[in-house]
């Protein structure tokens, strides 16, 4: 169950904000669906696809990450009437205390992709602090798909092929043909990590150098690198082409043209001090001519892996490259992270001023929808027919993002849930499939904890309070949990959330006082876990008990609004007599709105954390809480009289 908004607490969320998630498991025997209902459900243009949880529009696939895609199923399941904000929290984060206004962020994030106007509503209604509604008139789609649409999973395929990146791959098969018609093309990848950049690339170099024969130069940024030696990528590259088949002529190219990074490749003629010095004024415009001079016979593509921990000189000569006009064959790929590296201010608006003036274009990669995650699975284990359950599981938790999906399957086989039966030649489930706070798969704890880890430590520190939030987290909660001044923590929030691409800010909090405060989300639930995991127990007390404290503040005489989540925290601080005063106090409050049934799961809760105390030191408490329930349960289902 879970509390209704706080009164008093507004939420306006932020129009920049993507879709959030969480760690918590969607269930669908939660969700209240209709009887016997069809594989899509259609309103106005739009089909909503429930095999494959995705959105179509009129032929085009819309992929959802999972919550957003079960907000919006159990809206359209139960078109035009009130869905109370207590009754989608409790349907899609059962057992799971989560903050209410992250509702809010969830709702503007599929209005924008509707298209829908909150104020003019043609889909979502939002009614004033009570819920939602869905006003659109929905059917049972029963037509076929248009031939050009393909809605069945991806056949599972071997030998290290995509899954499910057809659209991306054909984007650089067209900008590879255009640049091989000598018109030069820079295209930017982006996605977030574990989405999958690189094993596009590597897959496009497959094809496209087996079929062309085009010449390739890659270099990888290195974030060591990144900010002591320019041009670090490029010289890799340049060695990694003097060194190919066409090294013979790449070298006589670069020496009649481009000596200097020749010499500093220390393939030059002269190999005196005083030329090794002289290499360090190395003019990008000689060695852009030299590229162009390769390229005029044959195709060349330049790659560069991690361009968010580029050097600047290597966004400049990026950027002269795409702006000459002499004809050349050349194609330049960049993969990146978006708000990461020290070069992203640079690197952001290199890419808006090539894409703005048509010098270049992105390929922003997404989560996997499911079936593609489906094939993905049966491609990993070499079977067609999954383990029931399976795929839903690791779909939930890795939401569509590879390395999540496959470090998740490797996490299953290593816990002994799914085993090899060798007599039948398939993958079987053994064992249920453990929840994620039990654990987070050691390959990506570690990937987590490097990317935490190149943070400073008061960084690391704002982080790791800020993960004992749920989903979200207000920036007055991280203040309160390291004692320190809200202005300054918002102000340090709002620097993350411009320089992390696993931080973001969504919105903001109305407090009881009239003061506003920020709130931000993790892009992913196993961020919050490893944060939250990395912390010791008696830290994380600590800092329970101050965010609990701090809300009994800021609703003092109102206390009865927030009592669950100050139970929440007290509970996890270890603090039973805390947690079931809270407890019992919010089972008043719901008793005083005749919330009846709210009052009853909260007593039976104080009952459990009472298991925690030494039941002489509360027998009396223990007899007040059983008499509470029972009147509370007897107001639900009053006994007839005979």
């Amino acid at each position: 169950m879970n509390a209704s908004p706080m009164n008093g607490l507004s939420h306006q969320a932020d129009p920049a904000m993507p879709g959030s998630s969480d760690a918590a498991c969607y269930s669908k025997s939660r969700l209240n669906f209709v009887e016997g209902s069809g594989e899509m459900k259609q309103f106005d243009l739009f089909r909503l696809d429930l095999s494959n949880e995705c959105l179509w529009r009129e032929g085009a696939q819309i992929a959802l990450p999972p919550k957003q895609f079960a907000i919006l199923r159990y809206l359209v399941e139960n078109p035009g009437r009130l869905i109370t904000h207590d009754e989608l929290l409790d349907a899609l984060w059962p057992e799971t205390y989560v903050q209410p206004q992250v509702l809010r962020t969830y709702m503007l994030e599929l209005r924008k992709v509707l298209g829908d106007d909150a104020g003019a509503p043609r889909f979502i209604q939002t009614l004033t602090k009570r819920g939602y509604c869905f006003v659109a008139p929905v059917t049972e789609w029963a037509g076929a798909e248009p031939a050009s649409v393909k809605v069945q999973a991806p056949t599972p395929v071997r030998g290290g092929h995509l899954i499910d990146r057809d659209q991306e791959m054909a984007r650089l098969h067209e900008q590879a043909k255009v640049a091989t018609g000598g018109q030069r093309q820079v295209v930017f990848i982006t996605g977030g990590a574990g989405i999958g950049k690189t094993a596009l690339v590597d897959e496009f170099l497959r094809q496209i150098l087996s079929a062309e024969g085009a010449v390739l130069a890659r270099g990888q940024c290195v974030e060591a690198l990144g900010r002591k030696e320019d041009y670090y990528p490029v010289m890799e590259a340049l060695s990694q082409l003097c060194t190919s088949t066409d090294g013979e002529r790449a070298c006589r190219v670069l020496a009649r043209m481009a000596p200097l990074w020749l010499t500093c490749l220390g393939m030059g003629s002269e190999a005196s001090p005083a030329a090794a010095h002289n290499a360090g004024i190395r003019l990008p415009g000689e060695l852009c001519g030299a590229l162009e001079e390769l390229a005029n016979e044959k195709s060349l593509i330049l790659v560069f892996d991690d361009l968010h921990l580029a050097d600047e000189s290597t966004l400049g000569l990026i950027s002269a490259l795409a702006r000459r006009r002499t004809a050349a064959k050349l194609l330049v790929v960049a993969t990146y992270r978006p708000q990461d590296g020290s070069s992203e201010k640079t690197l952001k608006g290199l890419k808006q001023d090539l894409v703005m003036r048509r010098l270049g274009v992105e390929i922003t990669l997404g989560p996997l929808i499911k079936t593609a995650v489906r094939a993905m699975l049966s491609k990993e284990l070499r079977q067609d027919a999954l383990p029931d359950g399976l795929d839903s599981f690791v779909y939930q938790h890795s939401e569509g993002i590879p390395l999540f999906v496959i470090a998740l399957l490797e996490h299953l086989i290593a816990q002994r849930c799914l085993v090899r039966d060798h007599a039948a030649g398939q993958w079987q489930q053994r064992a249920p499939f453990p929840p994620m706070d039990a654990g987070v798969p050691e390959e990506l704890s570690q990937m987590i904890e490097l990317e935490v880890g190149r943070l400073n430590a008061e960084e690391q520190r704002l982080l790791e309070a800020a993960s004992l939030m749920n989903v979200a987290f207000p920036a007055w909660a991280v203040a309160a949990a390291l004692e320190g001044d809200v202005a300054a923590t918002e102000e340090a929030c709002d620097d993350l959330a411009q320089r992390l691409y696993f931080v973001r800010r969504a919105g903001e909090d109305e407090l009881p006082d009239g003061t506003r405060s920020g709130f931000y989300v993790f892009a992913h639930g196993l961020y919050r876990e490893v944060l939250y995991q990395r912390q010791s127990a008696s830290r994380r007390a600590r800092r329970h008990t101050r965010i609990a404290r701090r809300l009994g503040e800021l609703f003092a005489g109102r206390e009865g609004n927030v009592a669950r989540e100050m139970a929440m925290h007290y509970e996890a601080a270890g603090n039973w007599q805390q947690a079931t005063d809270a407890l019992r106090m919010g089972a008043r409050h719901a008793q005083q709105r005749r919330a009846h049934s709210e009052a009853a799961v909260l007593l039976e809760h104080a009952l459990r954390v009472m298991g925690n105390l030494d039941e002489r030191d509360v027998e009396a408490a223990l007899r007040e809480t059983r008499a509470e329930l029972e009147t509370t349960r007897e107001a639900i289902h009053p006994s007839t009289q005979a």
